[in-house]
Formats: structure tokens, C-alpha cells, sequence
């Protein structure tokens, strides 16, 4: 109970501390909270992986009931990933931060959000009452929203903010229905009475609640066709909000549908492969737009819906398990799901951090201005380059773990499979084998065309490296990602107490996959490590061997070109143009050019933007024809005195004929 109240005190003390500190005071004071209340968090779920349960029961009220907190080995995972994401986010927006030091009122409203967030989400992972958990997670909305917000005097930030507000909104409407269902039914707002009503309401009552609670969840986590909201504010917020709302917020998704995997009794075989379904969906759609966009933060965004989607297929693999009782692809599934949420929380937030240095640096995030950066940033661009080979799934690094054991998961399901079951599981490899391909392609694209070649635009301003304070999370994040990499069985061994949740057994069949899978990870992660260690060796002979000789620079074979120009080479949009012919149906390509006039034309202007499909049939489409319905009703409000003046005289009337209505009634019938 003291751990619970300390829990609420620190973040309490530090709002009310916020407003009268000074800029150092205010960074200070954010920081220690934040530590603090990770501190104690993480002693909590670390007991909780190790096996240790943590229940407390608060009193509550007479509307809520009693509130009962609990952090099991689930809640422990995102509770940890969480605190990383914070620690590391919050580090990093120390110095991110001080570039806005202008505006003392922003600063000291951004301060306390980043507080209310983090607690918020945490709560989230323990709270197991649903009256107290939408008020809660009413709190992370509105603290996200307003995060968003930080650069308001944008147009494009503000309705950004808004369009996630307005989904947010839309996932709170669908998780309050679910609640209010189950509380309806059994009189109780604790999370208890939901699995206690599924129990004694089989079949389809349980499967279309869990669907509710599904899209409510899936809103947050952004699956496609609920992912419109992403692309948007990612590149809207400052870019520590940007990598904590993608590393960590999102997940808060996964969380939900993970929890409500565990209270709702459904049919697992079938809610999986719609789970399968949706994320396959998920991560090729998301990948394939994110290709061919501009912005440095929009394509980072659209890669969230696609590892969201890898996320996504590992827990309907471990629903199909689940259903049809294979324990092994019922394990693999879930602990795939599980450490890609945890690797995508480190090598996402790692890409946003360093996309915010490239734009202090530029003060832009159109990739087609950028070039050559790696000469100016070279650090950044090497921690970039950790992040872009992490999220592609390439060895040694903790993307390659966790979707080679969602591999290991399919396979395994090969042996005495059906005709049928043979096509989908051939459809899910192709389908995550496009994924990986379209990821490499994406940051390929984006590595190239940001930090090689030459500057393609010219700023009035020096680019530099930013400071060694402000790149030390970064290398922290990326001794994570190099560890799960080299050393998986360690971070596997944690996931046992969550995966068994799910399992319900004492004993994982783990035993199957050391046996033909962690030998191959472990030999290919040493290999991949020899091989690092000794491309380092010979650079550093190579560098003793000429240290004494004279280092000339000059310009390399211009391959014909009498006169270079950064003009000749490739932008991004020519990068990807043969993939934008081949899938040219499937995107919605708008093209703004200038006619070119003569032979040798002095300028010319090609520029191309690309909308989502999904968005244009989902959303845009509907509210136009929701706009064309209301504007029937315009000449309600027409601008005309008279007009008013008559509504008014109107209202009273009718006012007085109710009234009289009423008291003939009464007198008739009452007396």
C-alpha cells in the first residue's frame, strides 16, 4: 500500500512543483519524477516477471466500487517497456527541449504532461477497474492531445491534434460500451465480472464483445483501417513526444487486446485468424506507404502500422495455438509478439530520437532537401543506421530475434497441416517475408537519400552535430538493441511468466525451439558479432598502418559529368519510382507540375504527394457526405435579425402551449 501511495504522491508533488520552478528546475524536477516513479514501478515488475504478484485493493467510491490494482507478469512486461521508453524519451527531451527555451509557458504545460502521461500509461497496466481505467486512460488521451499541441501556431500541428483527438475519442466510445455491457450485466465495474461473464455467456456474446474491445484497442495500437491518425501526429508532436508515442504509446493497444485475450472466453482459432488477418493487412499496407512518403516523421509513422502488423501476427499465431492446442506455436507466437513490442519500443523510439536531431539540425523533415548529412552528423547517421537495420530485421540486431520466432512459430506449424491450413500459413511466410523485403527497400530509401550523396538543398544555417548529452540515450537504447541481438535466451527466459499467462502451463515447450531454434539465433548472432569484431580489427590496423601518411581529399570519377550537380542524383521519389509504377492501383499519387517550356527550360517543378486510400474511403468520404446533409440546413441560420427574433417568439410559444397542455392534463386525469 505505501508503494501505491508513493505512486500517487511523486507525480502529485511534481505537477505542483512545475509552475514555480525555473526552466533547470522544472527539466530537473520532470526528470527525478519520472526516475522515481520508474524506481518504484520496476521493483514491482520485476518481482511480478520473476513470479511474484502484486494485488492491492484501493477503497474507491460508491460509483466506481472498490478498485483493485494488479500487476501480473503481463502488466510487468509493458510496465518496464514503459519506464525504458520514458527514461530514455525524457532524457533525450531534456536537450531536445532547450531549443524552445523561449517559451516559458509552453515549456512548463509540456513538463507537466510528459508527468500526467507517464503515469497514466503505467496506471493503465495495473488498474482492474474499468470505471477508474477509462478515466485513465481520458487522462493519456487528453495529455497526448495536448503534447501534440506544443507547436500550436501551426496550422498543420493543430489539426493534426485534433484528428487524434477526435479517434481517440471514437477507441474511448467503443471500450465504454464494452465496459458498460459487461457492468450492466453483472452489476460490477471490476475487470473479474467481464471474464466472469464470459464464462457463463459462450459463443457469440463473448466474441462480439471481445470485437468491441478489440476496436477500441486497435484505434490506439493503429491497425489498419484505424491507423489514420499516425501519420499525423507523429510528425506533429516534438520528436522525444513522437518516439514515446510510437514506442510506448501505441503498445497501451497491444496491452488491451493482450488483457482482454486473458478475461474473454472466446474462440481462439477464430479470433486469430481474423487478428492474423487484420495485421498481415497491417504490415504490408503500412510499409508500402510509408515508401513512398516525403517526410522523414511521416515515413517513420507508417513503419509503426507495419511492425504494429508484426506484433499483430504473432498474437493471432498464438490465438491459433491457443485454439487448437499446440502449445509450441501457442508459445512462439506470444513471446514473438511479446519481444517485438519490446524491440519496436527500442529501435522506433531510436529513429524518431535521431530524426528530431536531423531536424534541429535542417529545421525541415522533406528528405528531397536533405543529402550528404552523414558528413556533417556522422554520429547521428550511424545511430540511424543501427535503427534502420534493426527495424529491417537484420542480424545481429533485436529485430531479427523476435520475427525469426515468429518464423520458427509458422514453421512449426507445417508438420501435419491440412490443404487448407498449408495455403494460409504459405500466405502469412510470403506475407511477412514481403514485409521484411519492403522494410529494406524503405531504408534503403531513406538512409541514402538523408545522409549519403550531396546536399540537394542549400541552408542558411550551419548543420552540426548536436550534443554529446543529447546522443546519450540514443547509445543507450542502441546497448539494448545490440544485446537482445547477441544474447536473445536472456530476454526470452524473462518472457516465460508472460507467455504462461496465456498457456496455462508450468512448463514451457520451450524445450522444441532451444533444440532447432535458439542454437541457430545464438550461432547466427556470434557470427554476425565475429564478423563486426573483425571488420573493427582491420580498420584499426588499417588506420595504424597509415597514421603517418598524408590524408588527401579530392573528388571522386563524376562518371562523364564535366559539370556534377547534386541535381543528377537520386531523390527519393526516383529511388522508389519503379515501385510506385508497379503499385501504382493500389496508392492514391497526386502530381503538381509547372509546364516546361522549350528545349532547355531554366526551371522546371515536379513534385508528387500521396493520400491514403483509407483514409479518403473511411474517413473523408463519410464526412463529406455528412457535410452535404447538414448544409440542407443552412438557411436555419441565415444571418437575419428578423429571423431570430421569430425563432425566439416561436420557443416561447411553444413553451406556453406545453405548459398548458400539461396543466389540463393534470387537472383531468389527476383529479
Amino acid at each position: 500500500m505505501n508503494l501505491v501511495w508513493g505512486f500517487i504522491l511523486i507525480p502529485v508533488i511534481a505537477i505542483c512543483l512545475i509552475p514555480f520552478l525555473k526552466m533547470g528546475g522544472k527539466a530537473i524536477a520532470v526528470y527525478a519524477a519520472v526516475s522515481l516513479i520508474a524506481i518504484l514501478t520496476s521493483f514491482v515488475a520485476i518481482e511480478a516477471l520473476l513470479g511474484k504478484t502484486f494485488n492491492c485493493t484501493l477503497p474507491g467510491s460508491f460509483i466506481s466500487g472498490p478498485i483493485r490494482l494488479q500487476v501480473d507478469a503481463l502488466s510487468a512486461w509493458f510496465m518496464l517497456i514503459i519506464n525504458f521508453g520514458f527514461l530514455a524519451g525524457g532524457f533525450y527531451g531534456l536537450f531536445y527541449m532547450s531549443a524552445y527555451k523561449n517559451q516559458p509557458k509552453n515549456l512548463t504545460l509540456a513538463a507537466i504532461l510528459f508527468v500526467l502521461l507517464y503515469t497514466a500509461l503505467v496506471s493503465l497496466c495495473a488498474i482492474q477497474n474499468s470505471f477508474v481505467f477509462i478515466v485513465v486512460w481520458e487522462i493519456m488521451a487528453l495529455s497526448a492531445f495536448l503534447s501534440i499541441l506544443f507547436e500550436h501556431e501551426k496550422v498543420a500541428t493543430v489539426k493534426a491534434a485534433i484528428n487524434y483527438l477526435i479517434q481517440s475519442h471514437v477507441s474511448i466510445i467503443f471500450l465504454i460500451i464494452g465496459f458498460i455491457w459487461v457492468a450492466s450485466q453483472t452489476g460490477s465495474y471490476d475487470f473479474g465480472a467481464i471474464h466472469a461473464y464470459s464464462l457463463s455467456h459462450p459463443g457469440m456474446f463473448s466474441m462480439q464483445l471481445y470485437l468491441i474491445f478489440f476496436i477500441g484497442f486497435a484505434i490506439k495500437a493503429g491497425f489498419v483501417p484505424f491507423h489514420t491518425w499516425l501519420p499525423y501526429a507523429h510528425p506533429a508532436a516534438p520528436s522525444h513526444i513522437s518516439g514515446i508515442m510510437s514506442g510506448v504509446l501505441i503498445k497501451i493497444g497491444i496491452f488491451g487486446i493482450l488483457r482482454m485475450l486473458l478475461l474473454i472466453n472466446i474462440d481462439y482459432t477464430s479470433i486469430g485468424i481474423f487478428i492474423l488477418i487484420i495485421s498481415l493487412i497491417s504490415g504490408i499496407y503500412g510499409i508500402m506507404l510509408a515508401i513512398l512518403q516525403h517526410n522523414l516523421k511521416k515515413i517513420l509513422a507508417y513503419s509503426s502500422v507495419e511492425n504494429i502488423g508484426i506484433i499483430g501476427i504473432g498474437i493471432g499465431l498464438g490465438c491459433i495455438g491457443l485454439g487448437t492446442n499446440n502449445t509450441v506455436l501457442c508459445s512462439l507466437g506470444f513471446a514473438g509478439a511479446l519481444l517485438h513490442t519490446l524491440n519496436h519500443s527500442l529501435f522506433k523510439s531510436l529513429l524518431f530520437f535521431t530524426a528530431g536531431n536531423v531536424y534541429q539540425a535542417t529545421h525541415s523533415m522533406d528528405i528531397e532537401k536533405m543529402g550528404g548529412l552523414i558528413k556533417k552528423m556522422p554520429q547521428n547517421a550511424f545511430l540511424f543506421l543501427i535503427a534502420a537495420l534493426a527495424i529491417s530485421g537484420l542480424p545481429p540486431f533485436n529485430g531479427f530475434i523476435s520475427e525469426f520466432i515468429l518464423y520458427s512459430g509458422l514453421f512449426s506449424l507445417l508438420h501435419n497441416a491440412s490443404a487448407v491450413s498449408l495455403l494460409g500459413i504459405v500466405f502469412t511466410i510470403t506475407g511477412l517475408v514481403a514485409i521484411g523485403g519492403l522494410a529494406i527497400i524503405c531504408f534503403t530509401k531513406v538512409f541514402s537519400v538523408v545522409f549519403l550523396g550531396n546536399p540537394r538543398h542549400d541552408f542558411y544555417h550551419e548543420i552540426k552535430e548536436v550534443s554529446h548529452f543529447q546522443l546519450l540515450p540514443l547509445y543507450f537504447i542502441v546497448t539494448f538493441i545490440v544485446t537482445i541481438g547477441l544474447f536473445p535466451k536472456i530476454f526470452l527466459d524473462l518472457l516465460t511468466k508472460p507467455v504462461q499467462l496465456f498457456t496455462g502451463l508450468r512448463q514451457l515447450p520451450f524445450n522444441s525451439f532451444h533444440g532447432n531454434g535458439i542454437e541457430v539465433l545464438s550461432s547466427v548472432s556470434m557470427s554476425s558479432l565475429y564478423f563486426i569484431l573483425t571488420i573493427l580489427i582491420l580498420l584499426g590496423i588499417r588506420k595504424l598502418v597509415l597514421r603517418k601518411r598524408a590524408i588527401l581529399i579530392s573528388s571522386t570519377w563524376g562518371c562523364g559529368y564535366t559539370a556534377p550537380t547534386s541535381k543528377i542524383q537520386y531523390t527519393g521519389s526516383s529511388f522508389s519510382r519503379t515501385y510506385s509504377k508497379l503499385f501504382a492501383m493500389i496508392f492514391l499519387i497526386n502530381k503538381k507540375e509547372k509546364d516546361v517550356q522549350g528545349v532547355f527550360p531554366l526551371y522546371a517543378h515536379l513534385e508528387t504527394n500521396i493520400y491514403d486510400k483509407t483514409e479518403k474511403w473511411l474517413i473523408d468520404y463519410p464526412l463529406g457526405r455528412l457535410k452535404y446533409f447538414l448544409s440542407r440546413f443552412l438557411f436555419i441560420q441565415n444571418g437575419r435579425l428578423q429571423t431570430y427574433v421569430a425563432y425566439g417568439i416561436v420557443f416561447i410559444i411553444a413553451i406556453l402551449l406545453l405548459t398548458a397542455v400539461d396543466t389540463v392534463f393534470n387537472t383531468t386525469f389527476m383529479h
